[in-house]
């Protein structure tokens, strides 16, 4: 009898025959007479394939193959057997393409071996197929932050999944999403500190409103220098941002445009540079209107919070 666990991840009926239940972590036994050579024909079902006629897959969301590790799973595999499947899609009779596995498929090439054991399922399309490799992906948790993070901005941009939709088929939550992707705003080198596991995710986040490229790598190297926590760089930007902030507020509310048609970009120019954020002045025909001020985290809704009692403080 051998081990083998299916894993396909949650969310992913919509793109694969449901028969194909849940995955887990919990290895399945699965008899080895069910593991039989591929007829080149029928879809979701486990079979043996020559290595030689797999490729890689296109999709691919993950980047680093860390030699260690895969080192140790061909240790694991010659001395416990493949465990988990690899999951495939055929392209021609004697052709096969990877969607999820690339690391077990790796292994057993640098074995030696012949045959692996895989899933076979259909899917027809490269948005299909895409959403498939990153979702499962995802779901395994094998991704380093940013590898995930450009995983949900592919899933956004070209399978065209609201970022509702990428939450439900990932299991998490929309704000998870959100606040997973804006870890790509951050200058490339403290992408690659994440990548590097020099600094969390949490870390990252807490130097996203820090309004320099110069001062997001500043406080980077303090977190690395001194061993800084989450709570504690969270605390530190807040500070900094509280003091900036308190520093550059006018200490009068420079003259307002006139109110007319033309001055209407003029007029949130001048709140942008109060606000130091986004503004939208909407100005109806009968002259009445409404204007939408973008904030982008807690943070910085406190930071205008605290922009607005000092101005009205000052001007009182």
């Amino acid at each position: 009898m051998s081990k083998l666990k299916p894993g396909l991840g949650r969310g992913l009926d919509a793109l694969i025959n449901p028969n194909f239940k849940e995955g887990n972590d919990d290895p399945v036994t699965v008899s080895s007479k069910e593991i039989k050579k591929d007829d080149g024909k029928s879809y979701d079902i486990l079979a043996m394939i020559p290595i030689e006629i797999i490729e890689p897959n296109p999709y691919q969301p993950r980047t680093e193959f860390e030699p260690i590790a895969l080192e140790e799973l061909k240790k694991s595999i010659l001395q416990n057997g493949l465990i988990q499947p690899i999951t495939v899609r055929r392209l021609t009779t004697d052709k096969y393409q990877l969607i999820s596995g690339e690391r077990r498929w790796r292994a057993c090439t640098e074995i030696g071996y012949k045959d692996i054991p895989a899933y076979i399922i259909k899917v027809e399309t490269k948005e299909a197929m895409l959403a498939l490799s990153l979702i499962e992906n995802i779901q395994r948790e094998k991704l380093n932050p940013i590898e995930v993070a450009v995983a949900y901005k592919r899933l956004l941009e070209e399978c065209n999944l609201s970022q509702e939709q990428v939450a439900e088929r990932v299991g998490k939550d929309r704000t998870t999403i959100t606040n997973s992707i804006r870890l790509l705003k951050l200058p490339e080198l403290i992408q690659d500190n994440i990548i590097k596991n020099s600094i969390s995710a949490g870390h990252a986040r807490a130097l996203i409103n820090l309004p320099t490229e110069k001062l997001k790598i500043k406080f980077m190297n303090k977190i690395v220098n001194e061993q800084l926590s989450v709570r504690k760089i969270e605390n530190l930007v807040k500070n900094y941002l509280k003091s900036s902030t308190k520093e550059k507020a006018p200490k009068e509310v420079p003259e307002i445009p006139e109110n007319n048609s033309a001055s209407k970009n003029s007029f949130e120019s001048y709140l942008r540079g109060i606000l130091g954020t986004k503004v939208t002045l909407n100005v109806k025909k009968d002259n009445t209107g409404n204007i939408t001020i973008d904030f982008y985290s807690d943070e910085e809704l406190e930071r205008l919070f605290e922009l607005f009692s000092y101005i009205e403080k000052n001007n009182s």
